[in-house]
C-alpha cells in the first residue's frame, strides 16, 4: 500500500510559478520601481549597482534597511496562499523575482529567488557567505573575517546565480504559470523559453503585456495575484481530482 500510494505522489504534475513585483503588491509591498524608472526616486545605478554602492554605500544601505523595515510589516496575500494550497494536488516550484519571503512565510515548500533576498547579507569579500539578517545593515557591520556585509541581492551588471537553477526547474514544467510581472526583465524574461511547446501557460496581471496568440497554449487572465490566483488554482485543483 505505501508502494502504491508513493507512486501516486510521483506522479503528480509539475507546475513552475513565475511571480514579480505584482504578485506582492496587494500585501502592502511598494514595486522598487516607479512608472518614470526611478526606484524609490533614486537613479537604478544609484542603489542597485556595484558601483552605486563603491561610491554611496550608506545610501544603499539605507536604501535596502527601508525595503527590509517594510517587508517586516506586510503578511502574504491570498495569492501567495493559493499557492500553498495547489501543492495539495500538484508538485509546485516558485521562481520569483521578488526579494521578499511572503512565499516563504505563507508555506510554500520550494522557492527559488533570482535576484536575492531582503532578509539575508553577504560579505563583500565572499559572495557564498551569506547570512540571515532582519535588522538595519549599517557600515561596520562586518563578517567574522572584518570585510563589510552588503545585501544579498543581485545588482545590475552582476550574475544571476540561480539561472541556471531556475532553467532547470522550468523546463520540467507540466503547467505554467506567470504571475505580476511584464516578462521584459531580463534574463528572467527568458525562462518561458525553456517550457516544452505544449506546456498551458498561464498569464495573470491586471495589464498583462502578452495577448493570447503570443504562445501556443496561452491563456491569459487579467485580474490581479489576488483574485486571479485563487479562481485558477481552484479550476486546477478541480482537474486533480
Amino acid at each position: 500500500m505505501n508502494f502504491l500510494f508513493l507512486g501516486y505522489m510521483s506522479q503528480k504534475q509539475k507546475v513552475v510559478v513565475l511571480t514579480g513585483a505584482g504578485m506582492s503588491a496587494e500585501s502592502g509591498l511598494k514595486t522598487f520601481r516607479d512608472s518614470n524608472g526611478l526606484w524609490e526616486g533614486h537613479d537604478v545605478m544609484e542603489v542597485a549597482s556595484p558601483q552605486g554602492f563603491e561610491r554611496n554605500p550608506e545610501l544603499v544601505l539605507d536604501f535596502y534597511n527601508q525595503r527590509r523595515r517594510q517587508l517586516l510589516e506586510v503578511l502574504p496575500n491570498t495569492g501567495h496562499e493559493s499557492l500553498v494550497t495547489l501543492e495539495k494536488n500538484y508538485d509546485v516550484s516558485i521562481v520569483t523575482q521578488n526579494v521578499d519571503n511572503l512565499h516563504e512565510q505563507a508555506g510554500s515548500s520550494h522557492v527559488v529567488h533570482l535576484h536575492g533576498e531582503l532578509f539575508k547579507v553577504r560579505s563583500t569579500a565572499n559572495e557564498n557567505h551569506v547570512l540571515d539578517w532582519k535588522k538595519d545593515l549599517v557600515l561596520g557591520d562586518l563578517d567574522e573575517n572584518g570585510f563589510q556585509l552588503r545585501p544579498h541581492i543581485v545588482w545590475f551588471g552582476e550574475m544571476v546565480p540561480m539561472l541556471e537553477t531556475a532553467i532547470h526547474i522550468t523546463q520540467q514544467a507540466s503547467i505554467l504559470i506567470i504571475v505580476g510581472t511584464s516578462m521584459q526583465v531580463y534574463p528572467a524574461a527568458s525562462l518561458i523559453n525553456f517550457v516544452a511547446r505544449e506546456t498551458p501557460i498561464y498569464f495573470v496581471d491586471p495589464k498583462p503585456s502578452v495577448d493570447q496568440s503570443s504562445f501556443e497554449n496561452l491563456t491569459v487572465i487579467s485580474k490581479t495575484a489576488t483574485q486571479g490566483v485563487p479562481t485558477l488554482v481552484t479550476q486546477l485543483l478541480d482537474k486533480a481530482t
